[in-house]
């Protein structure tokens, strides 16, 4: 594994990328590589974060504890996404629960690193305010869709959405795996109608099942799911 972030490819797809290879060199020697295990959670909502996380593989969930204790999924991540750089930036708490989907390997930057590339590198300020307002885009998005689209309309949206961000594997399967209960938290509903629209999906030919993964073969329906008709 390459431990020099100036030759690291997963930096050219987040706000590292306008770091100089001057100030690089400094996050190469202060950054730490870790390895986590499927199901492991690289840091809870409501602690005190010490520095960001750069997914160098892998993908994550990202979620909310509602108030009635049911696990609500936000948002979905994958290689090359910088986490708790909000909570650094602001000097806040975590706000999510980022939990791994599958093994995966992220890079540990600690907060004094960020700080300082902030305060003295208007591209990489400039950046990261960048990714946070996209990131608020993205949630006034999704409550906007909890509270227009109906249940089929969601799940119909969600899954164009993971075929677009975790891609495809050999047989054309969505490059992840969701339990019915996360597909569920996602979408905001029980599992029990998770599992009946997906059946009902499959017997309209809208997907393919084989266990927990899912094949889109008919998007065009899908699509026109999503928007009402």
């Amino acid at each position: 594994m390459n431990s020099q972030c100036d030759k690291c490819v997963i930096r050219e797809l987040n706000s590292l990328h306008s770091v100089s290879p001057e100030e690089m060199a400094i996050v190469t020697k202060n950054k730490t590589t870790l390895h986590i295990k499927r199901g492991e959670v690289i840091f809870s909502e409501g602690s005190s974060l010490k520095g960001v996380y750069c997914l160098r593989n892998g993908k994550c969930k990202l979620t909310k504890l509602a108030p009635n204790g049911k696990e609500q999924i936000v948002r979905f991540i994958k290689k090359g996404e910088l986490v708790g750089h909000r909570s650094v930036i602001s000097n806040s708490v975590a706000h999510l629960t980022v939990t791994a989907l599958e093994e995966m390997d992220v890079c540990f930057i600690p907060k004094v690193e960020i700080l300082d590339l902030f305060r003295t590198n208007s591209d990489f300020s400039m950046e990261i305010t960048k990714s946070l307002a996209e990131d608020l885009d993205e949630a006034n998005t999704s409550i906007a869709n909890m509270a227009q689209k109906n249940v089929r309309e969601r799940l119909a949206e969600s899954l164009l959405f993971f075929e677009k961000i975790f891609g495809i594997d050999n047989d054309g399967f969505i490059s992840v795996n969701l339990t019915r209960e996360e597909i569920a938290n996602a979408i905001g509903t029980a599992t029990e109608s998770t599992i009946r629209l997906l059946s009902e999906f499959k017997k309209e030919g809208y997907i393919t099942l084989a266990g927990k993964k899912i094949k889109l073969k008919d998007k065009v329906k899908l699509k026109h799911l999503t928007e009402g008709y």
